[in-house]
C-alpha cells in the first residue's frame, strides 16, 4: 500500500509532471510572436537618416525616418519618398512628390505651387516661406514619371535643379524605393496627411507602422511580465508549501 500523496503545490502529479497552482505564463509564445512582428516590420520598413535640411521642417538634418517599401506604381501626390536616380548622383534621396505623369506643374501665383491649374495648400512648408522656387517654365510631367520638391524650397536640390535634363527634372516611378511614414528620431511621429493634394486625386493610405509598433509594445510587455512571473510564481508556491507543511505538523 502506498501512503497518501500531498495535494499541495508541486506535490500532486499528472503524467509525471508537477501540478502548479498557477498556469504557465505564455512568455515563450509572446517571444516568438514579438520576433515574428520584428521580422515583419523589417521586411516592410527601411530606416534612413536624412543628411540635409532640404525637407525641413518635416524632416530635419540628421533625422531618422522609417519608410515603407512600396512599388513605384503606388506613389501618389503628396507622398514623401525615398528614391535613387542615376542623374541625381545615384544615392538615396528624400523628396515630396508634387505631380505625377500627365500633370502640369507651374509656379507661382500668390506664392503657391500650382498643379493642373490648382493652387496647392502646403502647411508643411517652413513658417513664413512661400512655395516659390524661382522662375521656371511650365512643366508637363511625362507618363510614368514624378516631379519632386523639397519642403525647404530655397535650399533643395530637387526637380527644379534638373529642368535642363532630358526628362525636365522628373524621375521614373521605378526609381522609388520606399514611402516615408514617420520620423522616429527625434520622435516626431507619423507624417501629416498632405490634404492640399486631395482634390487632384486619392491620397496614399497610412502604412501599417502603428500596428507594427503596437504589436511590438504589447509583445515587450508580455515578455517582461513573463520574466517577472516565473520567480514570483515559484516564490508563491514555496510559501504555500511551507504553510501546508506547518498545518500538517500541527495536527
Amino acid at each position: 500500500m502506498y501512503g497518501p500523496r500531498s495535494s499541495g503545490p508541486g506535490g500532486a502529479r499528472a503524467g509525471g509532471r508537477p501540478v502548479s497552482g498557477c498556469p504557465d505564463w505564455p512568455w515563450p509564445w509572446a517571444w516568438r510572436c514579438s520576433s515574428a512582428v520584428f521580422a515583419w516590420g523589417a521586411v516592410l520598413y527601411l530606416p534612413y537618416t536624412v543628411p540635409t535640411t532640404s525637407m525641413a521642417p518635416t524632416i530635419g538634418a540628421g533625422d531618422r525616418v522609417l519608410a515603407q517599401r512600396i512599388d513605384g506604381d503606388e506613389v501618389r501626390r503628396g507622398d514623401v519618398v525615398v528614391f535613387k536616380d542615376a542623374t541625381w548622383s545615384n544615392v538615396p534621396m528624400v523628396k515630396r512628390v508634387v505631380a505625377v505623369g500627365g500633370d502640369t506643374v507651374s509656379c507661382c501665383q500668390d506664392g503657391k505651387l500650382e498643379v493642373n491649374g490648382k493652387e496647392i495648400d502646403e502647411p508643411y512648408l517652413p513658417e513664413g516661406s512661400a512655395a516659390e522656387f524661382g522662375n521656371i517654365p511650365e512643366v508637363v510631367v511625362p507618363k510614368g514619371r514624378l516631379f519632386l520638391l523639397g519642403d525647404e524650397r530655397s535650399g533643395s536640390l530637387d526637380s527644379t535643379a534638373h529642368l535642363s535634363d532630358a526628362a525636365s527634372g522628373t524621375v521614373s516611378r521605378g526609381a522609388v524605393q520606399a514611402r516615408v511614414d514617420a520620423v522616429v528620431w527625434p520622435m516626431n511621429g507619423m507624417l501629416e496627411e498632405p490634404a492640399g493634394f486631395e482634390e487632384l486625386g486619392a491620397l496614399s493610405s497610412p502604412g501599417p507602422l502603428r500596428t507594427v509598433a503596437g504589436l511590438v509594445v504589447a509583445g515587450a510587455v508580455l515578455i517582461l511580465g513573463g520574466a517577472a512571473y516565473g520567480p514570483l510564481a515559484k516564490r508563491a508556491g514555496a510559501s504555500r508549501s511551507r504553510a501546508n507543511a506547518g498545518t500538517a505538523g500541527a495536527r
